[in-house]
């Protein structure tokens, strides 16, 4: 429709306020529900700024009122109008206080009735409304969602601008290099055979950057890895990415958490500074975890050498073997964790590689009822309430096993599963760490080697250099990770420039030269022509947004996201490819069992 002979949109609907009243004003926007109550007759309009209230009284034209009583939902609109003070106000509403007496309305759009309400926290399923998803946007939470996006996303371009980074945008189309998951792959129509990789990170081009001497680099990159998804990781993401020369790692950890706080600052954040920091394997000692979440307490403690020799076969075995005993307490949970729920969580465990699971429950009035107390003598039993500092009412889970990282691990997962099930995270809080003194090296047991914790290019600690041939488990990395209530927000670290440093790495990670060459020969011949030292970071944008927000899932600060099995249902895609497509690119799918394409 042409708009042009109409009045043009003076105000958003979120915007008139009693101080506006007597004004003329022109709103546009969708119908949230209209009320005819006979010679009276309101519509609720709404744009993503908020709702106004039209009224149409008997002062109405004959037309204009029978136009107003012909509306529906999500009919589009433009208003125009006087803004007065209403009679019966509404406090709920940022507008509550006036309504638009309107004296001129123009359809702009008929709608049919959509597949579900537009409304705050629908209950319609999440795949109808993914289906929907441009119906679904115009929810006004998921509206609320995106703009907070959108003000985050400027916040962070003022900031990094205003100390000196450079946007610079990077390919999108490039070489496959070994960032640890799989490469989503585009074949190469005007070379056969061959294929791009869509960027898992920008981390080759963002040092190369380094090397052209542009000494502050950032860009809002969006990033591709093929992998399995969860709530809190999509197939495609956007990462706040930085490189800084001349710099070291202390240096770069306060450049990010200047960000933090200027975040914090522009959107009145409950975020204590300076954010604490905790090395790595005090964060696995009392959290089971590299990414604790910290708002809440629950943490590990070290049963060892409290039970060992106490003749419980399980623990004597799991200690013998150079293995661990560990526990968790559960403060206060003895009603709520009930035999029938801790036979859950035993299969919980299970679930996670643990044999099993030790308990012991400490009734109100101090009778004990433990599943391995019958094995373990009476005063160890009583050293070992004391260890996990048991009281009546509280519940003491132990886990063993020969390998003590497996034990630290399940025990996080168990601490993360009784937080859910005894409701012991804090909504609204924002805890913010830093977790420091990352391994170097990290035991991988299916290749019996060891590997790169974050990638070959990360440096060393200058104190570990003489460890690096003779001590790898002790080989401490100059890279920090910043986590926010248990979720992983960024990697960082300062990378190696030094070839003879570069060189003594590659050889003990057993990469040849040819593999060298082939995987990180662009940027190792780089480095052959003058590299700064220099260190980065990237930051998950949608992780960051979704924490801010207290969402539970990506989805919901995404605008167009992916479900579980990496499809959109909006478009339906992934969705087979035109045979003309396949041949242009000398393409064919293999027939799989059962006649389909595969």
């Amino acid at each position: 429709m042409d708009l042009m002979g109409a009045n043009k949109r003076t105000n958003y609907c979120g915007e008139p306020r009693l101080a506006h009243a007597g004004q003329a004003v022109t709103v546009a926007g969708w119908v949230q529900r209209q009320r005819d109550l006979g010679a009276l007759i309101f519509v609720d309009l709404r744009d993503r700024s908020g709702v106004l209230q039209l009224a149409f009284d008997a002062a109405c034209p004959a037309a204009l009122f029978e136009k107003a009583r012909g509306l529906r939902s999500e009919f589009v609109v433009m208003a125009s109008g006087t803004v007065r003070e209403r009679s019966a106000k509404n406090p709920e509403l940022p507008t509550g206080e006036v309504e638009l007496a309107v004296e001129e309305l123009l359809l702009l759009a008929k709608s049919e009735t959509p597949p579900f309400e537009i409304i705050e926290n629908c209950p319609t399923s999440e795949l109808t409304r993914l289906k929907y998803r441009y119906l679904d946007l115009r929810r006004p939470d998921l509206q609320r969602n995106l703009l907070l996006r959108h003000r985050i996303t400027k916040l962070t371009r003022d900031y990094f601008d205003a100390n000196g980074f450079i946007e610079i945008e990077t390919p999108t189309l490039i070489k496959s290099t070994p960032e640890g998951a799989r490469d989503y792959i585009v074949p190469s129509r005007i070379r056969p055979g061959s294929v791009y990789a869509l960027p898992q990170s920008p981390q080759l081009y963002k040092q190369l950057c380094m090397v052209a001497g542009f000494d502050r680099y950032v860009q809002l990159a969006r990033c591709y890895r093929d992998e399995d998804l969860r709530a809190d990781r999509q197939p495609e993401f956007t990462q706040i990415d930085l490189e800084m020369s001349f710099t070291e790692l202390p240096e770069l950890l306060d450049m990010v958490e200047g960000y933090i706080k200027h975040l914090r600052d522009a959107l009145e954040l409950d975020v204590p500074f300076p954010l604490p920091r905790l090395p790595y394997r005090a964060a696995l000692e009392r959290y089971g975890s590299d990414k604790p979440d910290t708002r809440y307490g629950m943490e590990l403690f070290d049963a060892s050498e409290t039970v060992r020799g106490g003749g419980f076969a399980v623990f004597d075995g799991a200690l013998a073997a150079g293995g661990a005993v560990r526990g968790i307490t559960a403060k206060g949970a003895f009603a709520a964790l009930t035999r029938k729920e801790i036979d859950k969580l035993t299969e919980f465990v299970r679930g996670v590689g643990a044999k099993g699971l030790a308990w012991a429950r400490l009734a109100e009035d101090g009778t004990l009822a433990s599943s391995f107390g019958k094995f373990l003598p009476e005063a160890t039993m009583q050293t070992l309430l004391q260890t996990a500092q048991a009281v009546p009412g509280d519940v003491v889970f132990l886990v063993a096993d020969a390998k003590n990282s497996l034990v630290l691990t399940v025990l996080g997962l168990l601490r993360q599963e009784l937080a859910k099930k005894l409701s012991l995270i804090p909504k609204g809080q924002l805890n913010f760490l830093w977790v420091t003194e990352f391994p170097f090296f990290d035991w991988d047991e299916d290749m019996q080697a060891y590997v790169a914790m974050h990638h070959p290019f990360t440096a060393p600690t200058d104190d570990s250099l003489a460890l690096l041939e003779g001590d790898k488990a002790n080989v401490i990395a100059k890279a920090a990770d910043l986590v926010l209530n248990g979720i992983e927000l960024s990697s960082g670290s300062v990378r190696i420039t030094d070839p003879a440093l570069q060189a003594r790495i590659f050889a003990l990670l057993g990469l040849s030269e040819a593999e060298i060459q082939q995987k990180f020969g662009l940027l190792v011949d780089a480095f052959r022509y003058g590299p700064p030292p220099h260190c980065g970071m990237g930051l998950g944008l949608d992780r960051l947004v979704m924490q801010l927000l207290g969402c539970e899932s990506l989805r919901d600060v995404v605008a167009f996201p992916k479900v579980q099995n990496a499809s959109e249902p909006m478009t339906d895609c992934p969705a087979p490819a035109e045979e003309a497509q396949l041949r242009e690119l000398g393409l064919g799918f293999a027939q799989t069992e059962g006649g389909k394409q595969g």
